[in-house]
């Protein structure tokens, strides 16, 4: 796959950039979006090859919305096997985290969940890894 298309959906501007760095230097293809809105509107447009998907955004756990739209609205359909890696330090902001499981297929409809802050090289497997099996 040349160039993968990566499309970030993060509240964090700061985190967001260093996501851009990292992954721009290994020449993937990087949007971002900063809300739960602009990320369903870059995803129409972009067709991105994977999402990268914060929780809480604004208000409140936007990126779950976000995640739940993007698997369940027959609108995204075309999106139901772009995987979503979630990157959240909603553990350290709340203290709450996933019992068990760290996704619900209804609930919480993603494919893999990693901790903020996340080391370059961690992004990177974690990313490659999920573009691989997208394509087996």
């Amino acid at each position: 796959m040349a160039n993968p298309k990566v499309l970030i959906v993060d509240d964090d501007q700061d985190f967001v950039a260093g996501l851009r760095l990292v992954l721009e230097n290994q020449r993937y293809e990087v949007l971002a979006a900063h809300d739960r809105e602009d990320g369903l509107r870059r995803l129409r447009d972009s067709d991105p090859d994977i999402i990268l998907l914060d929780i809480l955004m604004g208000k409140g756990a936007d990126g779950i919305l976000f995640a739940r739209k993007v698997r369940q609205d027959p609108d995204f359909a075309r999106f139901a096997k772009t995987p979503i890696l979630v990157m959240t330090s909603m553990r350290q902001q709340t203290g709450f985290f996933f019992p068990g499981e760290p996704k619900h297929p209804v609930f919480f409809p993603i494919d893999a969940l990693v901790e903020k802050p996340i080391k370059p090289a961690e992004l990177l497997e974690k990313v490659s890894g999920m573009l691989e099996a997208k394509t087996a």
